[in-house]
Parts: structure tokens; sequence; C-alpha cells
């Protein structure tokens, strides 16, 4: 867990436990995003989980030309940064081009690569080149295997930090499907792995243009994924999902998210146990 461990200002890091990546879809507001980071530090501090904000500084892959997409690009970034030095925790932005990339590095601790984008060499190489810690999301249409060029694409720009993220495989045009055989899979090419719950549960592609989802099934995710050995689990939570701006129909409620983890912290212990 090198990568972890090299992320400025993660805490619990000898816990044993798994690592969580959470926060908002997007960056709504100071308020909510200070809201969201401050529970989530209250619980994961509490059950010594290692625990990355995350939020999109700006969402540039929406279906609908009139969805609200950010606050500003500055605005936005500007919020994470002072979660980031107030909350002391390090912070996770997700980057849309190559010139992206120095640009948000200045302001968190850890670059997303967007599932559709994981293959873009150019987008890939600058992110590496920042010396951040670089997230890069599988693509929908990519097999578990296949994330070793991606990988490579980063390390081969002279960065080592690389989590791999699964967020599911096209299923048919409107669903998702996790296929837990490629989290072990993925671990053998020395990374850590990380299964983002709330978007394998979304429904894309609806005829409505609003992507749809499944978040009844979020634990029941979760509990799989920790059970096979996942190294982290990425979420998105709202106070109000459907009141949320971006994808609210996948999300956590921000209330139910203490009691999962406190079974999913006992799920891993059993694990830990258990380990050959």
């Amino acid at each position: 867990m090198e990568t972890i461990l090299s992320i400025p200002q993660i805490r619990h890091t000898l816990s044993g436990n798994f690592f969580l990546i959470a926060g908002p879809c997007v960056v709504e507001s100071r308020d909510l995003c200070f809201e969201i980071a401050g529970r989530v530090i209250e619980i994961t501090d509490k059950l010594r989980i290692p625990f990355i904000f995350k939020s999109s500084y700006k969402k540039a892959n929406r279906s609908k030309p009139d969805s609200f997409t950010g606050i500003g690009d500055k605005a936005g970034l500007e919020v994470l940064r002072e979660i980031r030095k107030e909350l002391k925790i390090p912070v996770l932005t997700d980057i849309h081009s190559a010139e992206e990339a120095y640009f948000a590095s200045q302001y968190v601790d850890v670059l997303q690569i967007p599932a559709f984008l994981c293959r873009q060499s150019d987008i890939l190489t600058a992110a590496a080149k920042t010396g951040k810690t670089v997230n890069i999301k599988k693509g929908q249409f990519l097999s578990p295997d296949s994330m070793k060029f991606a990988c490579d694409k980063v390390v081969q720009a002279g960065n080592n930090q690389v989590i791999i993220t699964d967020r599911g495989t096209m299923f048919g045009y409107h669903d998702l499907i996790v296929d837990f055989r490629g989290i072990p899979e993925m671990k053998k090419l020395g990374f850590p792995v990380v299964l983002d719950i709330t978007h394998s549960l979304q429904q894309p592609n609806q005829a409505s243009g609003i992507t749809g989802g499944r978040p009844e099934m979020i634990e029941t995710m979760a509990r799989a994924a920790v059970a096979v050995g996942i190294d982290g689990l990425f979420l998105e939570t709202h106070p109000e999902p459907m009141l949320a701006k971006s994808d609210g129909a996948n999300m956590l409620r921000l209330d139910l998210l203490e009691k999962m983890l406190e079974k999913l912290v006992k799920i891993r212990e059993t694990v830990n146990r258990i380990k050959d």
C-alpha cells in the first residue's frame, strides 16, 4: 500500500482497514462540501478508516447540455483546497484533458482519470508528470487485464503512484455489472484496487437523458467488495441525494454511511483473520 502511504495527510494507514474515497459528485457549494467532509471525517476517525475526500470541480460528461456542470473551475478548486487545508485531509478530483492536469494538481492530492478517458495517453502522461497520485477508473468497455496498459503509461512517465478503480462493465444499453473476478486480476498489477460502488450501480443511457441508479444495492455491493479483498471503496454521498445536482439517483444518503461502514469494518476484520 505504498501508494496510499505516500498521499499527504492521510490518516489511519496502519489500521488494517480498506481506505475510503467519498464525497459529493460535484462541488455544488462550499457549505455542502464542508458538511459532507466533516461528517465523513467523524465517521472514519471513529472507525480508523483512511479517508480521501472526493468531488469533481466540474462535470464535463453530462448527458444533457443544460445539466449542472459546476460553480466555476477556479471556484470549485478553491473549495477543494480549503477542505484540504482546513480539515487536513487529502482531496481527489477528476480531470478531463491534459491541459487540466497541472491546473488541478495545484489544489488536490489525487488526480482521477474518468473511465471513458482511461486510454487517453496524453491525459495519463500529463497527470503522471504532476507527481500526484493518479487514480485511473477502468473503462466500462475494458477487461480487467487491459488496465495494465493504462497503468504502464503513468509509470513510464515517471510516476509509480497509481490506483485502479473498477466501476463496472456495460451489460446491455442500460445497465452495468461488476465482475468480482476482476478485482484479484487487477491486484496482480501491483497497485491498490478500488471498487466504485455508486457508479457501478448506475443505469446509464436512459431515454430521459438523466442517468438512473439502484442505491438500495450499495451496501450489498460494498460487502461483496470487502469480502473479496478490495483495497479501497469509492462512493458518492449527499445529505439529500434526490436534490443533488449530479448523479443523485445512485448516491448513498449521508445518514446511512456510518452504519454501513461499521458492518464493512467487521467484514474486513474477518477477512484479515482468515488470510492465507
